[in-house]
């Protein structure tokens, strides 16, 4: 096993890709690679120099060490939802697409026997894969692409750098909780904000506390009220005290 080499990772996702039949999917397929290559080369990034794990609705990619991160977090998203919508038009709902791009970085060991063994790989996927990142991009119908990043790129990148606005970003918790997974993170809809400058993402949902017991008694776990006969024909009725 090699030294691992930190990188910046990025996964890509088709919305509603699974419920296309075959054709419906081969031209997704075809559309998907020429959309990622117009948009790289317009964004300024060499795509050849990538490392790709194809996927059929989407890919996973390892980029290379010489990266800039300002283009891949700035520009990428945006040009991807133009080409996307130029892409769209006419099409009916069923043919249209619409992608999930997440963005991490961290160690990766680009000498796996099947893939990229890296938690920073598994932590772009499960961001790209979470549920607050689907809800966003279905609720915006209006938009073609949805962009979460990491904690660490938005603090790296975002902040410091602002080709897209810091307030342009709503922080959510990603989670999946069937996967132990949560971290924190900040999603961006290019071209779709509301007053605060970012997406709208609904909040997580209150549930309220079970309400206590009436008073009575609790006979292993059972709350009477009044005298109560039991099934040995015991009958128990309010204690004094």
């Amino acid at each position: 096993m090699q030294d691992p080499h930190r990188r910046v990772v990025v996964a890509v996702d088709m919305e509603s890709y699974s419920k296309r039949n075959n054709v419906l999917q081969h031209r997704a397929q075809v559309a998907f690679k020429q959309i990622m290559e117009h948009a790289c080369a317009e964004a300024g990034l060499d795509r050849n120099s990538w490392r790709i794990q194809p996927g059929g609705d989407g890919e996973l990619a390892i980029l290379p060490p010489q990266v800039s991160e300002r283009a891949v977090v700035g520009r990428l998203a945006p040009v991807v939802d133009r080409l996307l919508r130029e892409h769209n038009q006419g099409l009916a709902p069923e043919a249209k697409i619409r992608l999930r791009l997440a963005v991490h970085q961290g160690l990766v060991h680009l000498d796996g026997a099947n893939g990229f063994p890296s938690d920073a790989v598994v932590h772009v996927c499960r961001l790209n894969d979470s549920p607050q990142l689907k809800q966003v991009l279905r609720r915006h119908r209006g938009a073609n692409a949805a962009l979460i990043v990491s904690e660490s790129v938005y603090r790296d990148v975002i902040v410091h750098y602002q080709d897209l606005r810091p307030d342009q970003f709503a922080k959510v918790a990603a989670e999946i909780p069937e996967k132990n997974f949560e971290a924190t993170a900040w999603i961006h809809v290019p071209g779709e904000t509301t007053g605060d400058g970012g997406p709208r993402v609904d909040k997580p949902r209150q549930v309220p506390p079970a309400p206590a017991p009436a008073a009575g008694q609790v006979f292993h776990g059972v709350t009477t009220h009044g005298p109560t006969q039991f099934g040995n024909h015991n009958t128990m009725g309010h204690s004094r005290g």
